[in-house]
């Protein structure tokens, strides 16, 4: 198994139970206990763990915590793909669409083949310069302060917004949760994203499967708001009912496959 696989099951484990043993893992991944203590400091280097004695602990129940965009840029990139190229299926020609900041959004435009007259409205310099030279896109991008995630937020940036009218926004999110709905933990990046949702027709969320479950410190907006989820096929029987008793349709996806929708 390759140190990514290992990683990602770490974290994985980590997201799922809470906490994990070096002994434990050990067993698990077949390995030595130094090479899981090795694998560990990476995982906490990057925000993506607590090192704790004799293990890991999760950090994404911390509300406020949030990594940076490259400690989440290589995470479920498989899950990432497959979910981005699902949701490229959506973008009509002469449509405006609005992207937020993200790992799984700056895939979905690294992704994106372009139809004509398209205009992307963005918060996040990150996707505006991977969009840029695009001789199909007219890229907006707002003003504002930049965050840990790559996402620029304040007065200037949600004005900005207030003014537009986008046809389908897609949401990048830190957490969904059947009772908060979506959230982060930046108070800020809560309000621009409130506000690109308000000036969107259509709002489709790109999450995937570890979003379920986290809560961030501020709401975004409650479940219900978002017309369309796209997941991936690990994402709990409990996260499907939610969806299903919000209104809100799930296209589920497997990496490499194409995409199932369910109501």
């Amino acid at each position: 198994m390759l140190a990514r696989q290992r990683q990602d099951f770490i974290v994985e484990a980590v997201r799922r139970t809470g906490s994990v043993r070096v002994r434990d893992l050990a067993e698990q991944l077949e390995v030595s206990e130094m090479t899981v203590r090795r694998d560990l400091d990476t995982l906490a280097d990057h925000g993506l763990i607590e090192k704790v004695h004799g293990g890991a602990a999760r950090v994404g129940d911390l509300s406020s915590f949030e990594p940076g965009f490259a400690a989440k840029q290589d995470r479920q990139r498989a899950e990432k793909l497959a979910i981005a190229r699902s949701a490229a299926t959506l973008v009509r020609p002469g449509s405006a669409i609005g992207l937020t900041a993200g790992t799984t959004t700056w895939t979905f435009a690294s992704e994106l083949q372009a139809p004509p007259d398209l205009t992307v409205v963005t918060n996040a310099p990150s996707i505006a310069q991977t969009l840029y030279g695009s001789t199909h896109v007219s890229v907006v991008l707002t003003g504002g302060v930049r965050t840990p995630s790559d996402a620029l937020v304040g007065p200037l940036a949600t004005d900005a917004v207030s003014k537009l009218h986008i046809d389908t926004l897609f949401l990048g999110v830190h957490g969904m949760d059947a009772t908060l709905g979506y959230s982060t933990p930046n108070l800020a990046e809560a309000e621009i994203n409130a506000a690109l949702i308000a000036a969107a027709q259509r709002v489709v969320v790109l999450a995937d499967h570890t979003k379920w479950g986290t809560r961030g410190l501020a709401q975004i907006a409650p479940l219900g708001r978002a017309d369309m989820v796209i997941s991936d096929d690990r994402l709990p029987v409990e996260a499907h009912r939610a969806f299903e008793s919000a209104g809100v349709e799930l296209v589920v996806v497997r990496a490499g496959k194409l995409a199932e929708r369910s109501a």
